[in-house]
């Protein structure tokens, strides 16, 4: 396998691998652009995101600034809104199902690093300079989710369709679909239901 390959299906790998150092610097670069545009700056903005998440549906929208790691690994369904500060570290595979919002400060990571002390420093390797050893586990995230501000998803997690996500949460665990989840750990508090309407809570409603 290649250092990419290895990478990608959540193997021991080399980060100062060329290729994959390369995609990390293409990415850097996108990002970097990116953050130097403001709202009046539309098309542009949407032609960066397209060239940082290739696999990404239509009306895709990102506020920014936005911190990746390669941006290609990451999957966007359609019609995504991401508010301030949003951070994807996609070592692994990241997959986001459509309509899903997020609030700002959302981190997605699925960088992992050996819990061994000794086993975390870095080291030469015999072609490409200083390494460490380091893997990753892929995230998905189902369709019509809504995250909180300040929402952190932990390596390998996988939530369900229509969750709500509440701030601050940290999901360290498989949260399933229709669930209103929060806490640190993220935990189920209850499941979503009609109840919920807003066409039932008549105190929302303006005269």
């Amino acid at each position: 396998m290649t250092e990419l390959e290895k990478m990608l299906n959540g193997k021991i790998y080399n980060c100062m691998d060329p290729e994959v150092k390369g995609l990390r610097y293409k990415a850097d670069s996108l990002v970097h652009e990116f953050k130097q545009l403001d709202l009046y700056h539309q098309e542009k903005r949407a032609e960066l995101l397209r060239k940082l998440f290739p696999d990404a549906g239509e009306h895709l929208l990102i506020r920014g600034p936005i911190f990746v790691d390669y941006g290609i690994n990451t999957h966007f369904g359609k019609e995504v809104y991401a508010n301030f500060n949003f951070t994807i570290l996609d070592v692994c595979p990241v997959y986001i199902g459509s309509r899903t919002l997020f609030g700002p400060n959302v981190s997605i990571l699925t960088a992992m690093h050996p819990l061994v002390a000794e086993e975390r420093r870095c080291y030469k390797h015999k072609d490409d300079g200083y390494t460490d050893d380091e893997y990753a586990k892929p995230i998905h995230i189902g369709d019509d989710c809504w995250f909180g501000g300040s929402v952190t998803v932990l390596p390998g997690v996988t939530i369900g369709d229509r969750c709500v996500i509440g701030a601050g949460s940290v999901v360290t665990h498989d949260i399933p679909s229709d669930s209103l989840a929060y806490g640190n750990p993220c935990r189920v508090i209850r499941k979503i239901t009609k109840e919920d309407s807003i066409h039932l809570k008549p105190e929302l409603w303006a005269e």
